[in-house]
């Protein structure tokens, strides 16, 4: 009797993961489905590591997690139609984030488009349904245009913005034969950087020369360029601040940091009141400064991959297209090599404690316990929970990027254990913990499952303040009576237990810290419940 794998030896499916594969990426995330399965057989032949998650939201945000260990582009294979669909809140992130994120999904043949005959997991244009999201979303009609789509993604995250593609393989191109060579399957050379221009450049470097209180903002676009951002500060005795998602570009304990406390008013300030800001690789969004717009009183210098970003809510007086690090390097080349006296920060600093205690004291004490509990070289994956937006993101010191797995800008709920999880997956050799609201791990659930069977080191702290209760505020300060918010909250500590992973319940404040320790230190799946505003 034939052996029907005999059938499949070389499909498109094939072909497109082993050119993924070529580019180095070792896992993916997603679920297999009756249409995906040619993307799902060679997997294990190439050495690619494929995580299930529990729902195709879980994977995105799984992937998110190992890309940003990694940096490498996550991917997620999808099934047609609601597996597709069910990642879109993760391919919207990724677009918001400005994360790389390749998304593979099997489509109806081809010539069965729109026929809306009722078949399985039929969808009336997935591709355009992406593309309203997507950085690009494309429906090839071939193997090795499957193929070029991939290698057009690695392009992108090279060379551009990096935000998330799909490509949608219709199901006869996915399972038949794949007349791609092996040459094309490879991974193409690393474009050079972009070190911007030389007239913008020079304009810069005599820009922050004569400055007498410079002051640099980085952004999420400035993660590559640690040592660089690093360097100018150095060099120009200039205080740091960062967004959310440029946290740890300098290491939060340096002399120069301020650290990612852009929504204060105090650490805007700082900011604003400098006679040269240098802008590298943020756009300065409204999520990020909890601020219409920075009002920067001196001249600004951005620096960004994408030129549609230089002026976007603030004005460039000079404005250098490029890449953080080429860029970064070309402007130390062009300074002078005298490295300034740094400014004493100590009262900015003070402004901008003062300022966050005010803001949220309850959650800023709670989130000092937390961090007191982390090794330093921690991988912490918050989600949109007060305990880290109102105080985690501020009170942790990032030593370096991607130390705080986070999205400010989409806030979606139900990233944060997910997003652990792929982190952990991509790197065994740091702890990896999610710090997250009760509100936001109902979203997500499901996925404690799924570190379980991946055989994770993940602890959990769930910080439980009884649903959501930054609306449930919002509704009071309406003057509405609270309605939806004050939720029904499951024994959390026997629901871990239930999914196969250690459920801890924390009742005195005295015991935060050793619990997440022990939680930490014994390994596997750990769920510490904190029930915040209830400890003796």
């Amino acid at each position: 009797m034939p052996d029907l794998a005999d059938d499949f030896t070389d499909t498109a499916g094939r072909a497109v993961l082993e050119t993924i594969r070529a580019y180095g990426v070792t896992a993916i995330f997603g679920i297999p489905g009756t249409h995906n399965l040619e993307l799902y057989r060679p997997l294990a032949d190439l050495g690619i590591r494929a995580v299930t998650n529990r729902h195709e939201q879980g994977s995105g945000y799984g992937a998110d997690g190992w890309a940003q260990q990694t940096g490498l582009p996550g991917v997620v294979i999808t099934t047609s139609g609601p597996g597709l669909q069910n990642a879109m809140s993760a391919i919207g992130t990724a677009f918001c984030e400005s994360r790389p994120l390749i998304v593979l999904s099997p489509g109806v043949p081809r010539g069965a488009e729109f026929a809306d005959v009722g078949t399985l997991h039929e969808t009336k244009d997935a591709t355009a349904m992406v593309g309203a999201i997507a950085e690009w979303s494309r429906r090839v009609q071939s193997a090795a245009e499957a193929v070029e789509a991939v290698h057009d993604a690695f392009t992108l995250f090279r060379t551009g913005r990096p935000r998330p593609v799909h490509i949608e393989i219709p199901l006869d191109v996915l399972e038949a034969p794949a007349d791609v060579p092996a040459e094309a399957r490879r991974s193409r050379a690393v474009p050079a950087r972009v070190s911007g221009d030389a007239d913008a450049l020079a304009e810069a470097a005599r820009l922050l020369t004569g400055a007498r209180t410079p002051v640099i903002v980085a952004g999420g676009g400035a993660t590559d360029a640690a040592h660089e951002v690093t360097s100018l500060a150095e060099r120009l005795g200039a205080p740091v601040l960062t967004t959310l998602n440029g946290k740890g570009v300098v290491d939060e304990r340096h002399p120069l940091s301020l650290g990612s406390n852009l929504r204060l008013a105090a650490a805007r300030a700082v900011a604003e009141d400098a006679d040269v800001l240098l802008v590298i690789g943020s756009k300065l969004g409204e999520a990020e400064l909890w601020a219409p717009r920075l009002e920067a009183r001196g001249a600004v210098i951005r620096i960004d991959i994408s030129p549609s970003q230089r002026d976007k809510n603030l004005a460039a007086t000079v404005g250098i297209t490029g890449d953080a690090a080429a860029v970064g390097e070309a402007l130390l080349a062009a300074l002078p090599t005298e490295i300034r006296s740094p400014r004493d920060l100590a009262a900015e600093r003070i402004a901008i404690a003062t300022e966050m205690r005010e803001t949220a004291p309850d959650a800023v004490a709670l989130a000092e316990l937390i961090v007191e509990a982390l090794p330093d070289d921690a991988i912490v994956a918050g989600d949109s929970s007060q305990i880290v937006y109102l105080a985690l993101g501020s009170v942790l010191q990032a030593q370096h990027p991607h130390s705080l797995l986070y999205t400010p800008t989409y806030a979606t709920l139900g990233y944060g254990l997910p997003a652990a999880i792929g982190a952990r997956v991509a790197s065994a050799s740091h702890p990896v913990v999610t710090v997250i609201g009760d509100g936001a791990l109902m979203f997500c659930v499901n996925e404690i499952v799924t570190a379980v069977e991946q055989r994770l080191d993940v602890t959990i702290v769930c910080v439980d303040n009884g649903g959501y209760a930054e609306i449930r505020q919002n509704e009071v300060d309406r003057g509405m009576t609270p309605v939806g918010v004050d939720l029904v909250q499951p024994d959390w500590a026997a629901l871990a237990t239930a999914f196969g992973a250690t459920g801890r319940r924390v009742d005195r404040r005295e015991d935060i810290v050793p619990s997440i320790r022990e939680a930490i230190a014994e390994g596997g799946v750990q769920l510490v419940h904190i029930p915040a505003g209830r400890q003796d």
